[in-house]
């Protein structure tokens, strides 16, 4: 009887997490239209922050907690996801190529990587992320936002693409106000946190009913859970013709995972990195990677390529079976 409230509890969820991503992505690409913000802007910052907010809650309420050790299976596996199922997922089902901005392969997937190889490293030397790593990570954190700000001050997003995501619905964006708009992005939000919490409670529940290992639970079921804001803000973003923040939510996302949610997690107590997640991570690097170089090889995706994103994550998802 347990197992179907569940299965009901887990259907309700991701009722919320559609409609949510649907009402987020409308209010925050109408309000960045409003104001003449770049959407590539809006989908590394609001959108990107916003969706990474369940990540972040059980993060930092482990760290709150003592239990830190969930914090680094979670973001490895949330960052793997982010850009194998996610990314893979938005590519495979759009049917257009996913256009990927200029300054999303020349700096944020470039930072993304640099910045999982430097956790990756300080995991490897010392075990842990120290308070004062923390603090490191903090600081490019305060740098991160001082870049993004310059590029919405500046305009600096160049890509052909984005008139065009801008201008899509225009008309339908133009007629709800701006009090609409901004409701539509809090609801939205709202419905995708409270939904993204109610299916990880329901899939880790599911998963412990059928006797699945709790470190399986961690880096597959919870971090699937908490990367399911990204995965429908992605694909809902790319079907509305917003591909920039379909990509920037995800490559933002990820920056956003290491930096402020290991980085807070770590000031708060240092966070254990125990050594089997250092394959965990070198699987996200080599994700991040090979994301990277399918983006600068024609400067889009396209369906073969999230198609291939899609089987290197049943390889590690194997491996980890």
């Amino acid at each position: 009887m347990d197992i179907v409230l569940q299965i009901f509890l887990l259907s309700t969820g991701f009722a919320m997490l559609i409609k949510g991503a649907d009402f987020f992505v409308d209010g925050s690409s109408g309000i960045a239209s409003r104001f003449g913000i770049p959407q590539l802007v809006v989908g590394l910052t609001i959108v990107a922050m916003g969706t990474s907010a369940p990540e972040a809650a059980v993060s930092i309420s482990a760290a709150l907690k003592g239990n830190v050790g969930i914090t680094i299976g979670n973001v490895a596996g949330s960052n793997i996801l982010n850009i194998l199922i996610i990314l893979g997922l938005t590519a495979f089902l759009t049917k257009k190529i996913v256009p990927v901005a200029s300054t999303t392969i020349k700096y944020e997937m470039p930072l993304m990587i640099v910045i999982m190889i430097i956790l990756l490293w300080m995991g490897y030397v010392g075990n842990e992320i120290s308070r004062w790593e923390g603090a490191g990570l903090w600081a490019v954190f305060l740098l991160y936002l001082v870049y993004l700000l310059k590029m919405a001050k500046k305009g600096a997003d160049k890509k052909s693409g984005d008139d065009e995501g801008e201008t899509l619905g225009e008309g339908d964006k133009k007629e709800k106000s701006m009090a609409v708009l901004l409701l539509y992005t809090v609801v939205g939000l709202v419905f995708i946190v409270t939904g993204s919490s109610v299916t990880v409670d329901a899939a880790t529940a599911i998963a412990r009913i059928i006797g699945l290992s709790e470190r399986f639970i961690g880096l597959t079921i919870v971090a699937l859970g908490t990367s399911l804001p990204e995965l429908f803000t992605s694909v809902s973003a790319a079907g509305k013709g917003n591909a920039d923040i379909a990509i920037g939510n995800i490559v933002g996302s990820n920056i956003f995972n290491i930096l402020f949610v290991v980085g807070t997690s770590a000031l708060i107590t240092p966070v254990a990195f125990e050594s089997k997640f250092i394959v965990d991570f070198i699987v996200a690097v080599a994700a991040g990677v090979l994301l990277w170089i399918f983006s600068f090889n024609g400067k889009s995706l396209n369906r073969v390529e999230g198609g291939l994103l899609l089987l290197g994550y049943l390889g590690y998802f194997i491996y980890l079976l």
